[in-house]
């Protein structure tokens, strides 16, 4: 359907990666037993006061610098105030007015960005499960330390929307920010689609989604609702601005409520958290502080290992990818070979068994002795793969494994020298077809002298040892 505009702005909850919660001293981690980690300042009983976790404040700063926003130097806490059995006290600590950050920028791709409005730290509610015997809720993770992250306005497809995640996700990864694992709730998305017919200034009517468990479903709801919305319009309807649930089996969004305003949380000033001020020299504490970034990395690998785009994009999809290649590459010294076999056997093995790269049970040195010990002739090519899988089985090292498999390659040339005059001698047609210009003939020389060595012959010597000998 032409002659409509979307426009996509997307709020992301990230939570920061810390064993305590953002005002309590409690122990935090996702998941848990239910209530097990709440103290009397989630539950907001009398007389507690909440005290500022440091380094959430450090993590929130380094976060903004890495999105390329403004750190303000002055900020405060507010109550936002609503009622809800997973929210104790009846109201949230967050920041309205003062954010800790201001602006930023997420890559698209192709140069493209998507504005941010704003960073801020706040805490998380609890979380509540609809069944059929009731309502549970879990205050584990009550308190626990979020920034949230508000863009702009400024998306104008199901797939830019995408893109913002999946970069999101990886910067905040490689600065250390947070996990971003959205299956343990550690990263979670609403998203405010509008739709205008093509020209008309005026944004159309917001309608925001929620229930978002992935990437993908982001981008689905998206254009479900993108579809839904120009419907109305089209038909001569008014698209009315309301919260809607997206349910991933239907395919489809349905109406949760009317959207609130900023008016109905009744914001105030938190008379519990006086303002903070933060000084330039602790911003540039956290700047000089700040982990590599993914550009960075990208630049450097291209640079430094001389890979192919595809490479590159492929190993900085995930950090702990990147590490782990890096220490292979930096074992070995030969990057691309590194690059393969990362790409290849490691990633292969992980999507098989489910697993992630931190579980992987081969250390990069191993690794690196399989890739150098075929590189320097000890091993072939399809041999190495079985010592890759006899690694994947056994504690022990690639030569421990050639040795325990008993494929070492043959490369002594004296040896190999009289295999393959041993093959010559008894295929005398092959021998005269070579001869005679027919190429293939020197193929079928080739694998009889590997069938005589059961394959551990140097598969460059024998060929060049054929060569020489059939002269």
């Amino acid at each position: 359907m032409t002659g409509y505009e979307t426009t996509i702005g997307l709020e992301v909850h990230v939570q920061l990666h810390l064993a305590s919660k953002l005002f309590a001293p409690s122990e935090y981690a996702a998941g848990g037993e239910p209530n097990t980690r709440v103290s009397v300042v989630e539950l907001g009983l009398p007389g507690v006061l909440p005290v500022l976790n440091g380094e959430a404040l450090n993590l929130a700063m380094r976060a903004g610098l890495a999105l390329d926003g403004i750190i303000n130097h002055r900020i405060h806490f507010d109550r936002k105030n609503y009622f809800y059995p997973d929210l104790p006290k009846g109201y949230q600590i967050s920041q309205y007015d003062e954010p800790l950050c201001k602006g930023g920028r997420v890559p698209l791709g192709d140069g493209r960005f998507g504005r941010l409005e704003r960073i801020h730290l706040e805490e998380d509610a609890g979380k509540t499960t609809h069944t059929e015997g009731g309502s549970l809720v879990d205050l584990n993770r009550a308190g626990a330390a979020l920034i949230e992250i508000v863009g702009e306005p400024d998306l104008h497809s199901p797939e830019d929307a995408h893109a913002f995640l999946v970069n999101l996700k990886q910067i905040l990864q490689y600065c250390g920010v947070s996990e971003c694992d959205m299956e343990k709730g550690l990263l979670r998305c609403d998203a405010n689609v509008s739709v205008r017919p093509a020209g008309q200034e005026e944004l159309g009517t917001k309608v925001e989604i929620k229930n978002l468990n992935s990437f993908k479903m982001v981008q689905r709801s998206l254009e479900y609702e993108e579809r839904r919305q120009r419907a109305v319009l089209a038909n001569g309807g008014t698209v009315r601005q309301e919260t809607r649930l997206w349910n991933e089996q239907k395919g489809e969004s349905a109406v949760m409520r009317t959207k609130e305003s900023a008016d109905d949380y009744r914001y105030f000033p938190d008379p519990d958290l006086p303002p903070l001020t933060i000084t330039p020299e602790e911003i540039e504490e956290v700047r000089a502080a700040m982990p590599e970034l993914p550009s960075a990395r990208h630049a450097r690998f291209l640079s430094d290992y001389g890979l192919p785009e595809y490479d590159v994009e492929v190993l900085l999809h995930d950090h702990q990818v990147a590490d782990y290649f890096e220490a292979v590459a930096r074992c070995c010294g030969d990057a691309k070979s590194a690059s393969n076999w990362v790409m290849g056997e490691v990633l292969r093995t992980l999507n098989d068994r489910g697993a992630a790269i931190r579980d992987f049970i081969i250390p990069a040195e191993r690794l690196a002795g399989l890739i150098s010990a075929q590189a320097g002739g000890k091993v072939s090519r399809n041999a190495a793969r079985q010592v890759f899988e006899h690694l994947l089985e056994h504690d022990i090292d690639a030569d421990g494994a050639i040795a325990a498999l008993g494929l070492q390659q043959v490369s002594d040339a004296d040896e190999l020298r009289n295999i393959i005059q041993g093959v010559i001698d008894a295929n005398p047609q092959a021998v005269e077809d070579f001869r005679s210009g027919k190429e293939k003939a020197l193929h079928s020389l080739q694998g009889q002298t590997m069938k005589a060595t059961k394959g551990k012959a140097n598969p460059r010597m024998v060929q060049d040892l054929l060569r020489t000998l059939l002269a």
